[in-house]
This record gives structure tokens, sequence and C-alpha cells, in this order.
């Protein structure tokens, strides 16, 4: 195993062992943390929604986005225990979530349910998007485990779009 640059900034106590090289362990975390610290901020919005959604289609949409919070919940031990695996640190508390997250807040009062799960639509297309990025970055480490991981959780993100997608949509019509 080789040296750890000066800038890891993880405790000695917790360096794990690992055949993947310290810049390598230092990019997949730092990709892994954004998805992370984006997964936090997702579960959030989709529970705000799920708590504040309204409407004749109430119960169903209820119901979709409480599923759909759990799912990404779920994530979140995962991505968070694969950069531990790997040797690196991560998320520590919820301003450094603020700080890494790229999924934007939503604090209106009031958001119509349709643009509520267009809104999340978005943020789910985002999520994959961004997925794919630390997918390449995982490639060219060789790192395939995480890469794995994120296959699987790019297809259940993609799922969520298109339930979304379908719940969101006007009659007979694609039109956002």
């Amino acid at each position: 195993m080789s040296k750890k640059p000066d800038n890891h900034r993880i405790s000695s106590d917790l360096d794990t062992p690992t055949d993947l090289a310290p810049g390598a362990v230092d990019k997949i975390s730092k990709a892994l943390n954004v998805l992370l610290a984006d997964a936090f901020a997702l579960y959030l919005k989709t529970k705000n929604f799920h708590w504040h959604i309204s409407g004749r289609h109430f119960r169903d949409y209820h119901l979709l986005l409480d599923e759909q919070s759990d799912a990404i919940f779920a994530t979140t031990d995962q991505l968070a225990e694969r950069v531990r695996k790997i040797g690196g640190a991560t998320l520590k508390s919820i301003g450094q979530i603020a700080k890494l997250k790229t999924i934007k807040d939503n604090d209106e009062d009031y958001v119509p349910p349709r643009e509520m799960l267009r809104e999340l639509m978005d943020d789910n297309k985002h999520v994959a998007a961004a997925m794919r990025k630390a997918h390449e970055v995982c490639d060219e480490a060789g790192d395939v485990a995480s890469a794995s991981l994120l296959e699987v959780f790019i297809d259940e993100t993609e799922r969520r779009t298109w339930f979304l997608f379908e719940a969101s949509r006007q009659e007979g019509s694609n039109a956002a």
C-alpha cells in the first residue's frame, strides 16, 4: 500500500487499507460524497413534497413519494460505506451536505402537485447524470465495486424518473 498524500484528510485510526492509489481514493471519495449529499437533499425534498402534496391524486402521489424517499434514503448508507471501504472520509454534518449538494432546495409555501412531480423528475435526472460521471471516475481508477453499485443506483434513479414522468403527464401527452 502506498503512502497517503498529505491532503488526504483521514485519521490514521480510520486509514482503511486498499489497493487503490491514494489519488484514486481521493477522487472516488469526492465524487461519491457529492452523490451522498445529493441523496440526502433529494430525500428531504421528496419527503417535503410527500408531506405537502394535495389534490385529487393525493393518495397515489403521497404513496409514490413515500416509496421513492425510502429508496433514496436506502442509498445513503451504501454510498457512505463504500467511501469508507476504500479508505476515504465521508460526510460528517448537515453543513457539509449543504456545501456539497447540487440539488436545489424548494422552500415554497405551496407547490402544485404536478410541479412537485416534475421538479423531482428533473432532480432525479440530474442525479442519474452525476452518477454516470462518478462511474467514469470509478472506471478510471479501476474501482469496479463502486462502479457496480452506481450501475444499480442509476437504474433505480431512472425508474423513479420514469414513474414521476408518467404520473405528471397530461392525459395523452408527453408535454411538460
